[in-house]
């Protein structure tokens, strides 16, 4: 499979290709996004599709309305794009996974495209016939063409020696606060600390940041042992108490059938 993104590295690339959406959509979906942390730009795909946060149209915004989530900037809830950027992305993360990448969650997004593939031609239902295309009669009116698209993300840790200072100074820079962020009308959920980057050109610290994670899901899976534990003791308690209820209820009934 032929990607668009050109650059050496060990990245985890997705494709998605015949996406019956608009591709100017898609790619103001994936500027949206682009360099961001796959922790960070899942919750806010999600935002778009509820049509919470609106996205940001620098160009393509014809007869769009300005939004005040955007400080009059000129934008739209592109759903359906956002679904299959969506897509694109968790595609993305599997990939990473089965390359073994540490915690593909909090990798970046260092490639985000989307591109116009094919255009296919409209025609009207079978056996009915069109004015003006040497025919005569009724049929339905065509009023444009069908077009397809394609959507490409790569995954990296963002410090790869391949990337351009430009994409390493934008992905600081989006790891951040950005300057002039879209305001959702609900709160978000609270989101985790940014985890630090792993220097992928060091095996020293894979190791140590691989060892971190077998620690944590280790703690994890003694936790719910601990639970799971503590929640039959009190279901066997429980069992006790009512035993003896009943049995208390039962004393004085049989007390009367031994004195007849």
């Amino acid at each position: 499979m032929n990607y668009s993104m050109n650059i050496k590295g060990e990245f985890a690339m997705a494709r998605r290709g015949s996406i019956n959406a608009s591709y100017k959509d898609l790619a103001m979906v994936c500027n949206a996004i682009r360099y961001m942390r796959v922790s960070r730009a899942m919750p806010t795909l999600d935002q778009i599709i509820s049509m919470r946060m609106p996205v940001f149209y620098p160009k393509y915004n014809k007869r769009l309305g300005a939004r005040h989530e955007l400080h009059g900037r000129k934008g739209k809830y592109p759903m359906k794009a956002a679904k299959e950027v969506k897509l694109a992305i968790q595609n993305a993360i599997a990939s990473a996974y089965n390359k073994g990448m540490l915690d593909p969650e909090e990798l970046f997004i260092v490639h985000a495209s989307a591109n116009k593939t094919m255009t296919m031609k409209r025609h009207p239902s079978k056996g009915a016939l069109f004015w003006g295309r040497g025919m005569y009669g009724r049929g339905t009116i065509v009023s444009s063409d069908l077009e397809l698209a394609k959507v490409e993300i790569a995954l990296g840790y963002g410090n790869e020696e391949t990337l351009s200072k430009n994409m390493k100074y934008f992905i600081k820079r989006k790891d951040t606060k950005p300057r002039f962020a879209a305001k959702a009308t609900a709160k978000p959920a609270a989101k985790k600390p940014a985890a630090k980057l792993v220097d992928a050109t060091k095996p020293e610290e894979l190791k140590k940041a691989a060892a971190a994670i077998k620690e944590k899901v280790e703690a994890k899976k003694e936790e719910q042992h601990v639970h799971t534990h503590e929640g039959h003791d009190h279901a066997h308690d429980h069992s006790e108490e009512q035993k003896g209820s009943a049995k208390g209820a039962a004393g004085p009934e049989s007390r009367k059938e031994g004195h007849k």
